[in-house]
């Protein structure tokens, strides 16, 4: 009888071990995204890439916000699509910052403070585009 209750609470402690284990393994989490074409001129489509922590899962194109920054504030010189098409405006000038960006599926806290062009829980990916 003694050996039974060994053996059965031998068995209950790895089927508990087995299930904190594999908690959260079917799960994945963004890690970084990448923007592509890396550098464009006048108007392009941008595609994002989000790389998670399962490393077969990739995403593209990955959901992202997208924002156009120069010198790490948000910028009117180009106009940027809700699906990564960005534009130079009227008389824009110089090499602006596409990014595009979202939120990792857990939360961070405390989270840092995020800018409209950086920061915060984030995962941020950015590409260049030249304006004439």
């Amino acid at each position: 009888m003694e050996r039974f209750r060994f053996t059965l609470s031998f068995l209950a402690l790895v089927l508990a071990a087995s299930f904190a284990l594999s908690c959260g393994a079917g799960s994945s989490q963004l890690q970084s995204i990448t923007v592509g074409p890396a550098t464009a001129e006048g108007q392009a489509q941008f595609v994002a890439t989000g790389y998670y922590s399962n490393p077969t899962h990739t995403v593209t194109p990955q959901p992202a916000n997208w924002v156009a920054c120069q010198q790490n504030a948000p910028t009117a010189d180009v106009s940027v699509t809700n699906t990564g098409v960005a534009q130079c405006a009227s008389g824009a000038a110089g090499t602006y910052s596409i990014k595009a960006w979202d939120i990792p599926n857990v939360g961070v806290y405390p989270c840092p403070a995020q800018t409209a062009c950086s920061g915060g829980c984030a995962v941020w990916g950015t590409a260049q585009l030249t304006c004439p």
